[in-house]
């Protein structure tokens, strides 16, 4: 693994991928929560850990689309694994990132039911979206990307660790590099000119990588492996969003591009179905780690080696979340 760690990108898209469906474990017994499972990258991810008998939490805002992305899973499994036989069970759980409050009672209603909890995917987000403000007045791509994950992970941090071994997966994107000087714009985040929704986006994506490297550094000496996805271009909803920032025509092209050169969901799982199940990381001790498809570490950008830019964030975080609802 050490080896490709210092290939540059456009090796590993000659590089053979480095997990299958195949190698998924046995997972009966394990519990799991995947934010934003009902589509996408998330309703793949589920239905992998499900049909290998994990006990699968579906995070997200709507009842019914969630119960729906459920009945559709228990199809695909049977369908897809015929032989499987422990199917693990299927709940929704009401997550909405978009309000830091709601965000901490998901995580306060999930560790009351006593259960353990092994498998951790930060999954969901929002891409190119207009302009706009969270219930706690936060810019909506930092708000849901990043802060609402924050509060949601550091409320289960306790179970989490009561379970391990035990993984965390938080998803990035390469467009983490696309970012404001200086990494991210504390200053200006509410400042609607201050800079690109793409921007924006990118910075969501570099919070979402610090605050995984700074977790994992807090979380040294215990067995809860944190480590970060950068999915690969997808066929997913992400964009579905970029037509009202940028225009028809960009919106138009931003839902046909990804049915052509994307990715299905299926394939862009992989890495962190890696992250959360395969053997390695605990066998090889990885932690803090950024991964490319299919399951490719590489390092990131300098930002996003940034020790103290991950330090600056996370205090920034927890004194937006004192400022916003409270200790």
């Amino acid at each position: 693994m050490n080896n490709i760690t210092q290939l540059a990108f456009w090796k590993h898209l000659v590089t053979p991928n480095n997990y299958s469906y195949s190698k998924i474990p046995d997972l009966s017994g394990k519990i799991a929560i995947v934010t934003g499972a009902n589509s996408g990258l998330g309703y793949a991810t589920t239905v992998a850990l499900a049909a290998q008998g994990a006990h699968v939490f579906l995070a997200c805002r709507n009842k019914q689309r969630a119960e729906d992305a459920i009945e559709r899973a228990k199809v695909e499994i049977k369908e897809t694994y015929p032989s499987t036989t422990a199917v693990g069970n299927m709940e929704f759980l009401e997550l909405d990132l978009n309000d830091m409050r709601k965000a901490r009672e998901s995580a306060r209603l999930f560790s009351e039911k006593g259960l353990p909890l092994h498998i951790l995917i930060n999954n969901s987000g929002i891409m190119a979206t207009p302009f706009e403000l969270s219930a706690d007045g936060i810019e909506t791509q930092f708000a849901v990307n990043h802060m609402g994950h924050f509060v949601f992970t550091l409320g289960l941090l306790d179970r989490l660790k009561e379970s391990q071994p035990s993984r965390i997966v938080v998803l990035s994107s390469m467009v983490h590099e696309m970012v404001p000087r200086g990494g991210i714009a504390f200053d200006k985040l509410n400042d609607p000119n201050a800079m690109s929704t793409m921007t924006r986006y990118g910075q969501s994506k570099l919070a979402n990588l610090l605050f995984a490297r700074a977790l994992a550094h807090r979380l040294d000496n215990e067995k809860v492996y944190v480590n970060i996805a950068h999915p690969g271009y997808v066929d997913s909803n992400l964009a579905n969003r970029t037509g009202e920032s940028y225009g028809g025509f960009v919106g138009k092209l931003s839902t046909i591009t990804p049915k052509v050169f994307g990715m299905k969901p299926k394939e862009g799982a992989l890495t962190q179905l890696y992250l959360a199940t395969s053997p390695e990381i605990e066998d090889q001790d990885v932690r803090g780690r950024y991964f490319i498809p299919i399951a490719k570490e590489i390092q990131p950008s300098s930002y996003g080696r940034d020790v103290e830019l991950q330090e600056k964030l996370w205090t920034f975080s927890e004194n937006l979340v004192k400022e916003k609802i409270g200790a």
